[in-house]
C-alpha cells in the first residue's frame, strides 16, 4: 500500500509580460517549483510578450508538501536570466478547489528575503533540573540554503534570540551545507514562558554591505519546556511585505489540480477490473448495462482524458486495447445518425483511441515526421499565405533585388509548403509497415463497424474519415502545430517556424478531411493549396487501405509487453560532456570529455562518436569494469565501427541510486548533472555530466529518473551536490570522501500522463476515485435505481453475473472499507470525498 500524490500542472500562456531586452520584447521560460525545489522547467519562447508554452507535467510528490511557484524568467545569453515574476499557490488553495485551479493569474514580484530555501537541524531542550532553568539550543547543521554570493555559495551563520537575548553562531565560509555542532544557552526568567518564542534566523555573512537573509523558524517556549524538540525543519521567509503591482508585471495561465490518494496492493481492485473488462470477456450483455458503459455516463467533460488515459492502460495490460477501444466506439456509432460529425467530440471514445494512440504509436510518429520537421526548424524559411498578415519588407532575405511584392512572396510561399507538405505526406504513404501492428488492427476493426453502421453508397466516405479523422486531426496535425509536446523537438518554434507549422497543420486536417473545406469560409487564402492537395488525397485512401489490410490474429494474444511503456530502444541521445570522480586532479575545463551519449531503459550509455550505435547490437552483453575508488560504474566493449576499435561505456540503470544536479561554481562549469551508481559489490561511484544549456540539463534529469523511476526503494536518500576535491567535499567542507551525503535526494519526476510506466493498480484507483466521486450522477445512471438494486451473488468462472448496478456498488463499498482500515492503521483521516450512495431497499 502506498500513499501518492499527484499534481498536475499545465504552463498554459502568458500575456503582457514587460519587456526585459534592449529590443523591446523578451524570451520567457517558466520554472515550476514545489516547496522550492526546481521540479520542471519549460521551455524558452523567443522574442515574445505573450508567449505560449501549453506544457503539462504530472509531479509526484510527498504527501505533506506546502507550496507551488511558477517562476517567470527572460533568457539571457549573456549573463544571468532576468526574473520577471511569479504566480504563488499554497497546498490549501489548490486542494480548495476540486476541479482544480484553471485561470488568469497576475505575477508577482520577487523579493529576495521572500526567496529562502533548505531546512535547519537543530535540538531544543530545557533540562527539568537545575535553577535557574536554562534553555539549550543545538544548532547541529542546515542544508540546500540559497546561494547568496556570486560564487554559488554563501557564508551561513545562526543568529537565535530568546526573553531579550540573541546569541550568534560561527560564520562558516563558502558554504550552502554548514555544520556548526554549537549548543547556545539561554536563562529564562522566573514563572511561566507564556506567548514567548525562540526565533533561530539564517544569515548570509557579508564583508561588504549588510547580511543576506537566508531564512527563519520560530517556537513557542511553552512548547520547549513542555518536551524537547529535535529534527529537520524547514526555513521559513519573514511575513510578505511586497505590494502587489497590479497586473503589471502580466500574467500567467495555469491549470493545476492534486490528486491525493491511496493506492492499496492490486489484489483488492481486481473485483472493479473484473466488472470493467467484463463486458469484453463476456460479450451479451446490453450495452447499456456494463460497468464501462456506466463509468463513460458519469465522467465528467473535465476528466475524460484521465479516465481515457488510465482504462487504456488498464486494457493494454491485459492484451485487451482493441476491443476496449472496439466497445467504446460501438456506442459512439450507435449514437450518430450523421457520419459527417463521427468522433469529432471529446467523447470518452475518442479520447480513448487519442491516447492509445500515442502510448502505443510515439515511435512511430517520430520516426515519420521527425526529419521534415527538424528540416523546417534549421531552415526557418518565411512563409506566408495570408495577405493580412503578410510582411514584405521581411521577405528582403528571400531576394538581394529588395522588397518582394505579394504575389511572389506567395508563390515563394507555396513552392515551400509543397516541398515540405509533399515530404510529409511521402513519410506517412510510405509508414505502413512502420505503423504499429496494434494500432492497424484497432483502425481495421473501427472500419468495419463504421461500414456496418453507415453501408449505404452515399457514406462509402466514412471509412476514410473515421480513421482518418483520429490519424490525421488528432495524431499528425497536433505534433506538426507543437512538435515540442509529442517531443519532437526540445524547444518551442520561433514566431516565423511556428507559423510554416501552422500552415502545415491546417493543411494536413485538410488532408485528413479528404481535402474538404480547405479555402474555405474565413480562410480563402489558403484555397492555392487545394491543387497540391487533392492528389496527396488519392494518396491517403490508398494508405488507409493498406493500413488496415491486415490479419487481426497478427496482433496475437495476451499482455502487452512491459517494453511498450519503457521501450528497449533509445529514449534520448546527443553529445554531452562527462567525467568521472576520483580521477587525475585537472583543470575544470580539461576534465570534461565530449562524448555522445544514448539513453534506453535498460542503460546508459556513451562513446566518443555516435558511429558506435550502427553495430551495437551485435556487440556481445558489456561486462563491468572496476573502476578506481570514485570512478564511474563503467561497462567496457571493443569493437571494429568504420575500421577501428572504440569504447564504449554504460551506466546500467538498474544500478542508478541517485540522479542529482550539481551546484553551479563545483566545477567553474554550468548545467552539470551527476549520476550516482552503485557496482555489485555494493560501492557506489559518480559520473559527472555537463550540457550545454539549463534546458537540455533538465530534459536530460527527467529522462534520466524516468528510466530509472523503478529503482525507488533503492534511491539514496541523501547526496553531495558538489565533489571531493583537494581533500574535502566542495558542497559542505567535510573532510572525509566516505561522508554522507549533506543533502536530500529528489525522486520527484515530471511526466506527461500518457508516458508514465504502466501500474494498474494506481490506474484503477484513479478510476475507483471518479466514480466514488460521481456519487449522485452514479445513482441517477441505474447503479442506484431498479437494476442496481438487484444485488447479486458474484457471477461464476465464464459468466457475466447479473445485473452490475448492484455489483458496481458492492465493489465499491468495498474498495471504501479496505481505504478506510488502511487509513485507521496509519492514523490518517479515511479520504474526504463523499461515499457512494447504498442501494435503495429492492421492490
Amino acid at each position: 500500500m502506498a500513499k501518492t500524490s499527484s499534481l498536475h500542472c499545465r504552463v498554459v500562456e502568458g500575456k503582457d509580460l514587460p519587456a526585459k531586452d534592449v529590443s523591446g520584447s523578451s524570451d520567457p521560460y517558466c520554472v515550476v517549483k514545489v516547496d522550492n525545489e526546481v521540479v520542471a522547467r519549460t521551455a524558452t519562447v523567443w522574442k515574445s510578450l505573450n508567449p505560449f508554452w501549453g506544457e503539462e507535467y504530472t509531479l509526484r510528490l510527498p504527501c505533506g508538501f506546502r507550496n507551488l511557484a511558477i517562476y517567470v524568467l527572460d533568457e539571457d545569453t549573456i549573463g544571468q536570466d532576468d526574473v520577471i515574476g511569479k504566480v504563488s499557490l499554497s497546498r490549501q488553495q489548490i486542494s480548495a478547489e476540486p476541479r482544480g485551479v484553471d485561470s488568469w493569474l497576475s505575477l508577482a514580484p520577487v523579493h529576495p528575503d521572500e526567496e529562502v530555501q533548505g531546512e535547519i537541524h537543530l535540538e531544543l531542550r530545557v533540562p527539568e533540573r537545575g535553577h535557574p532553568r536554562v534553555l539549550r539550543c543545538h544548532l547541529i547543521e542546515a542544508r540546500d540554503l540559497a546561494p547568496r554570493d556570486p560564487s554559488g555559495t554563501s557564508d551561513p551563520f545562526a543568529r537565535v534570540s530568546c526573553c531579550g537575548h540573541t546569541l550568534e553562531t560561527a560564520v562558516i565560509k563558502k558554504t550552502r551545507f554548514p555544520h556548526w555542532d554549537e549548543v547556545l544557552e539561554f536563562e529564562l526568567a522566573e514563572g511561566e514562558p507564556g506567548e514567548a518564542v525562540l526565533s533561530v534566523e539564517v544569515w548570509d555573512w557579508d564583508i561588504v554591505g549588510k547580511n543576506d537573509f537566508l531564512g527563519r523558524i520560530e517556537f513557542p517556549l511553552d512548547t520547549i519546556c513542555t518536551a524537547p524538540t529535535k529534527g529537520w525543519f524547514q526555513l521559513l521567509p519573514f511575513p510578505s511585505t511586497t505590494e502587489t503591482l497590479g497586473g503589471q508585471l502580466g500574467a500567467l495561465r495555469l491549470a493545476v489540480r492534486l490528486v491525493e490518494d491511496r493506492v492499496l496492493p492490486p489484489h483488492y481492485y481486481q473485483p472493479l477490473i473484473q466488472l470493467l473488462t467484463e463486458p469484453i470477456l463476456c460479450p451479451g450483455q446490453p450495452p447499456a448495462g456494463t460497468a464501462l458503459a456506466i463509468l463513460e455516463e458519469v465522467t465528467s467533460g473535465e476528466s475524460r482524458q484521465d479516465v481515457a488515459t488510465k482504462l487504456v492502460k488498464i486494457f493494454l495490460g491485459q492484451g485487451l486495447a482493441v476491443p476496449l477501444l472496439d466497445y467504446l466506439t460501438t456506442r459512439e456509432l450507435a449514437r450518430t445518425t450523421d457520419p459527417n460529425t463521427l468522433f469529432r467530440s471529446n467523447s470518452l471514445a475518442s479520447k480513448s483511441v487519442e491516447q492509445f494512440m500515442k502510448v502505443v504509436g510515439l515511435p512511430y510518429l517520430h520516426e515519420v515526421l521527425k526529419p521534415v520537421v527538424n528540416r523546417i526548424f534549421e531552415e526557418k524559411k518565411y512563409v506566408e499565405l495570408d495577405p493580412g498578415k503578410m510582411d514584405l519588407s521581411r521577405s528582403r532575405r528571400i531576394s538581394f533585388k529588395g522588397s518582394l511584392s505579394e504575389a511572389r512572396v506567395r508563390e515563394s510561399s507555396l513552392e515551400l509548403l509543397k516541398g515540405y507538405l509533399g515530404d510529409i505526406v511521402d513519410a506517412i504513404v510510405g509508414s505502413v509497415e512502420k505503423c504499429p501492428l496494434l494500432m492497424r488492427v484497432a483502425f481495421k476493426q473501427l472500419r468495419r463497424r463504421v461500414e456496418e453502421r453507415f453501408p449505404s453508397v452515399q457514406h462509402e466516405e466514412a471509412r476514410y474519415f473515421s480513421i482518418s479523422g483520429f490519424l490525421f486531426l488528432r495524431f499528425f496535425a497536433p505534433a506538426v502545430l507543437t512538435p515540442k509536446l509529442f517531443s519532437l523537438r526540445e524547444q518551442h518554434a520561433d514566431p516565423r517556424t511556428g507559423r510554416t507549422l501552422l500552415l502545415l497543420a491546417k493543411a494536413l486536417q485538410s488532408i485528413g478531411n479528404l481535402g474538404l473545406q480547405l479555402g474555405q469560409g474565413k480562410e480563402p487564402w489558403m484555397a492555392p493549396l487545394h491543387a497540391v492537395l487533392l492528389p496527396s488525397v488519392t494518396r491517403i485512401k490508398a494508405f488507409l487501405d493498406g493500413l488496415v489490410a491486415v490479419e487481426s490474429t497478427e496482433a496475437g494474444e495476451g499482455p502487452v509487453p512491459p517494453a511498450l511503456f519503457q521501450p528497449s530502444g533509445t529514449i534520448k541521445e546527443g553529445y554531452l560532456h562527462t567525467r568521472t570522480a576520483g580521477g587525475a586532479t585537472l583543470l575544470p575545463r580539461f576534465a570534461f570529455k565530449k562524448r555522445y551519449f544514448w539513453l534506453s531503459a535498460e542503460a546508459l550509455t556513451y562513446s566518443k562518436s555516435p558511429e558506435w550505435q550502427v553495430g551495437a547490437a551485435h556487440y556481445p552483453p558489456p561486462r563491468l569494469r572496476p573502476g578506481a575508488r570514485g570512478g564511474a560504474v563503467d561497462a567496457v566493449s571493443r569493437g571494429g565501427v568504420s575500421g577501428g576499435p572504440q569504447v564504449r561505456c554504460s551506466i546500467p540503470v538498474s544500478r542508478m541510486r541517485a540522479v542529482e544536479r550539481v551546484d553551479e561554481g563545483t566545477f567553474q562549469h554550468p548545467h552539470v548533472m551527476q549520476i550516482v551508481a552503485q557496482d555489485g559489490a555494493g560501492q557506489l561511484h559518480t559520473t559527472y555530466i555537463q550540457c550545454k544549456s539549463a534546458q537540455e540539463l533538465w530534459q536530460w534529469l527527467w529522462a534520466v529518473r524516468q528510466a530509472s523511476s523503478a529503482n525507488e526503494e533503492a534511491m539514496l536518500p541523501t547526496c553531495h551536490p558538489g565533489t571531493f576535491r583537494a581533500g574535502r567535499w566542495t558542497c559542505c567542507l567535510q573532510p572525509t570522501c566516505t561522508a554522507p551525503g549533506c543533502s536530500r535526494t529528489h525522486s520527484t519526476v515530471a511526466l506527461g500522463e500518457w508516458s508514465d510506466p504502466l501500474d494498474p493498480a494506481a490506474a484503477a484507483q484513479t478510476l475507483y476515485g471518479h466514480l466514488r466521486r460521481a456519487g449522485a450522477r452514479l445513482r441517477a445512471t441505474g447503479a442506484g435505481g431498479s437494476e442496481g438494486n438487484m444485488a447479486s451473488e458474484p457471477p461464476g468462472p465464464g459468466q457475466a453475473g447479473g445485473p452490475v448496478g448492484g455489483r458496481l456498488q458492492a465493489v465499491l463499498r468495498d474498495l471504501d472499507i479496505a481505504h478506510e482500515a488502511f487509513a485507521r492503521q496509519d492514523g490518517a483521516p479515511s479520504p474526504p470525498e463523499p461515499p457512494i450512495p447504498p442501494p435503495a431497499p429492492a421492490t
